[in-house]
């Protein structure tokens, strides 16, 4: 009993550890063909065209609400010290810091990131992956480098919307839901909010987007089970792309802290 208990686990760990290995060779090889073949450079476009423009109103939308609920929460609790002065600060803050590039990273994850894996997947499914290779066609170079790069490239550009729209949501509930004065929103933020600030948002915004459109192309990769399968690399897609966003926005909010 014990015998079998420890085989289970040890194969468990073992499957942990071969999927983990799959999941960093697959991003080596992308990075790889990144810097030893020809970018497509249409195919780059598309991609920032699927990923970026076609999310902008979501994001914007997401912005604009998270500013403005932020902003009244942060009245309520301000309000019993006497804090009202120090709201646009920490609604400025909250959006450029942490709830700009986190929030950005989850809602493209869930409409293009899976986006990227359904495609992907049926294509690994219905074989044109294999009629691509027959062709001599780079498959990496072709499908997976333009959606990693343009994935990577465009999320700082979103989340600048949200970051920016957050703002002027929370500004417009304290000024005209509220009845503080524009003054008292900006006067914080002109004195206590830094260039670094917005630079550690964008780089982190910069990373999800690496590990959206990383997770993406890799479960649509490897998809397989006819259409069942692209329905759960989808899901899975989603899952772990949102789950590796939110862990490491811990660390990165550490590093960027020390540097």
């Amino acid at each position: 009993m014990v015998l079998r208990f420890i085989d289970y686990i040890g194969g468990k760990v073992m499957n942990v550890c071969d999927a983990t290995g799959a999941f960093v060779i697959f991003l080596f090889k992308v990075v790889r063909t990144l810097f030893t073949t020809k970018l497509k450079t249409s195919k780059f476009f598309v991609q920032m065209s699927r990923i970026g423009a076609d999310s902008l109103a979501v994001v914007i939308l997401t912005g604009v609400s998270t500013g403005m609920a932020l902003a009244l929460q942060t009245y309520i609790g301000f309000r019993r010290v006497g804090g009202e002065q120090f709201i646009g600060t920490i609604v400025t803050l909250g959006m450029i810091r942490e709830l700009g590039p986190v929030l950005t990273g989850l809602m493209v994850t869930g409409r293009a990131g899976s986006a990227i894996t359904a495609e992907i997947g049926t294509m690994r499914i219905t074989e044109q992956i294999d009629a691509l290779r027959t062709l001599r066609i780079n498959v990496f170079q072709y499908l997976m480098v333009p959606r990693v790069l343009a994935g990577a490239i465009i999320l700082p550009f979103l989340a600048l919307f949200t970051m920016i729209f957050g703002i002027v949501g929370g500004y417009f509930v304290c000024v005209y839901a509220l009845g503080l004065s524009p003054e008292e929103y900006t006067s914080g933020i002109r004195m206590y909010v830094e260039m670094s600030d917005i630079w550690g948002g964008l780089i982190k915004s910069a990373i999800f987007g690496l590990i959206l459109s990383w997770v993406g192309t890799y479960k649509g990769y490897k998809t397989y089970g006819g259409a069942k399968g692209v329905g759960n690399a989808t899901t899975q897609s989603v899952v772990l792309a949102s789950v590796l966003i939110l862990i490491s926005n811990y660390f990165l909010t550490k590093i960027l802290e020390n540097l």
